[in-house]
């Protein structure tokens, strides 16, 4: 076992870990952040969606031996304080979730895309959405929501 200490959520975590533990299971298990979920351990579906430096990845696949480098993780649960970042607060406008599994993956992805992009347009917003599936197909739902928030300011 190894001594890691993250960045996560803008609070330093410090704890031990094998290597090749993914970052899914270091959030999950080690720290109870249980908002990113695991849904298919081979970064195919994006229930586990996080930010690494702003950028949306795949914790699933994530070695902890990679990270520690000052490198900024937020995962759902740091995307506001209050939940209610603009897509949070549309989501629950637009009631986008079903079964709710794959949201807190895909309102990680959509924030990223309303932060590179602040007023996409539909394509895009399917087009960057691809890699989050939503088993319930409330995707019509989803793309409202992103359209909502991206009318709302101010977008962080």
């Amino acid at each position: 076992m190894a001594t890691y200490s993250l960045n996560i959520n803008n609070e330093q975590h410090t704890f031990e870990a094998s290597e090749g533990t993914s970052l899914l299971w270091i959030l999950r298990e080690h720290l109870g952040l249980t908002g990113t979920k695991y849904g298919c351990g081979i970064a195919q579906c994006g229930a586990c969606t996080i930010h690494v430096d702003g950028t949306p990845v795949k914790a699933c696949m994530l070695q902890v031996q990679n990270f520690g480098n000052g490198q900024k993780i937020t995962t759902i649960e740091g995307l506001s304080e209050n939940a209610d970042h603009p897509v949070q607060k549309a989501w629950i406008e637009v009631q986008a979730p079903q079964c709710g599994y794959c949201q807190s993956g895909q309102i990680m992805q959509a924030a990223a895309l309303l932060k590179e992009d602040s007023q996409p347009s539909r394509e895009k917003i399917k087009s960057y959405m691809n890699g989050v599936l939503c088993r319930c197909g409330t995707y019509l739902r989803i793309i409202d929501a992103i359209e909502l928030a991206s009318s709302k300011k101010p977008l962080t």
